[in-house]
């Protein structure tokens, strides 16, 4: 009864194209991001924002750049963690060599030389696709990897390989406490997936998904193949890059190419096809899958197993049933978490009335 949109008329073409056209939606969202601005930061346990939120946030962003390139513009990639350790290492090289350039402007540049990298490697698409294309990515993750590895100047010649991120300072304030983190990775996920949205609704949206369709005939209409596929690589990797300069400054304070291996790369594609393709709420809902159900399953396998149940154990577990979550939405819900919230709140629409 409450989310009906009886009596909710559109008078005007801008009003009828709303990224939430219902009242109640607006609403909604508006109370949750006045509690995630607000409420969070004032009365959240460090363990909910540094442990929970954060990292939530971040890689719902890195899910959220596979998924336009993947679920929207139809080209796999197993190079996610590449591009964020490229994002990670370039916020970092701009930090310690130009410490004049503004904390945020580094993280966009960051973006913008992952974006670069994307594109080189997107460039295959444009001869080959599916599975070899995954494989072609796939390249780019172990290349950039030994890369970062083995020249010494991306880690300022550490010998172990691993740097300590800089302080973060905006406008003299400086970022160092879990509230203030949080309220940062919070505003910039937030402006990026607002852009996300609005970008997939538009013309470079469009062309994406007609490439997705059938790239044959997006071609015969017109759609330009090279700046089409070009363009998706190069904004998904920008946000793979955005997210992995946030997970290094704002949530473990240290880089290391081993925190950026094909493992994560698999667990960004795992949120895509979890929470849904060729959706930006799915990104946030296949995200969040992954990050609790790692927190949740120890304590269910006890209850379920007690003591039988051997520590060593619970790694394989983990992802065995991770494998079993892809496999089942790939079979009975193809399109996610995103598809299933879709269709409650179309039920809720009609009810009490029969769908």
């Amino acid at each position: 009864m409450l989310y009906r949109e009886a009596g909710q008329f559109k008078t005007s073409y801008r009003a009828d194209q709303r990224i939430f056209p219902i009242l109640q939606d607006r609403v909604v969202v508006g109370a949750l991001l006045l509690v995630a601005f607000v409420a969070v930061p004032l009365w959240g346990s460090e363990y909910l924002v540094s442990a929970l939120l954060i990292p939530w946030l971040i890689l719902s962003l890195a899910t959220l750049g596979l998924n336009i390139l993947t679920g929207y513009a139809g080209q796999f990639s197993l190079g996610t963690a590449g591009f964020m350790a490229v994002g990670a290492f370039a916020a970092y090289g701009f930090q310690l060599r130009t410490p004049a350039v503004p904390l945020l402007l580094a993280f966009v540049l960051s973006g913008v030389c992952a974006a670069g990298v994307g594109a080189v490697f997107g460039l295959p698409s444009l001869r080959i696709k599916g599975m070899y294309l995954a494989v072609a990515t796939l390249a780019s993750q172990f290349f950039i990897e030994w890369l970062l590895t083995r020249v010494g100047w991306f880690t300022n010649y550490s010998s172990s390989g691993v740097i300590n991120a800089q302080p973060m300072v905006i406008a003299g304030l400086a970022i160092n406490t879990p509230p203030r983190r949080y309220l940062l990775v919070l505003a910039v996920v937030a402006t990026l997936a607002l852009a996300a949205k609005n970008l997939v609704r538009g013309r470079a949206g469009r062309a994406w998904m007609a490439v997705r369709d059938m790239d044959v005939a997006a071609e015969v209409i017109g759609i330009p193949m090279l700046r089409t596929k070009l363009s998706a690589f190069a904004v998904s990797s920008f946000y793979c890059g955005v997210a992995g300069a946030l997970w290094v400054f704002a949530h473990v304070g240290s880089v290391d190419p081993q925190a950026f291996d094909l493992t994560r790369s698999l667990q960004v594609l795992t949120m895509v096809i979890i929470g849904g393709l060729g959706s930006v709420l799915g990104s946030f809902l296949g995200a969040g899958f992954i990050v609790l159900l790692p927190l949740f399953l120890p304590s269910v396998l006890s209850a379920v197993f007690g003591t039988a149940l051997r520590p060593g154990l619970l790694p394989n577990i983990e992802s065995f049933i991770f494998g079993a979550l892809i496999i089942f939405f790939l079979i009975v819900e193809p399109q996610g978490l995103a598809r299933l919230w879709q269709v409650t709140k179309e039920k809720l629409r009609l009810w009490p009335f029969p769908h």
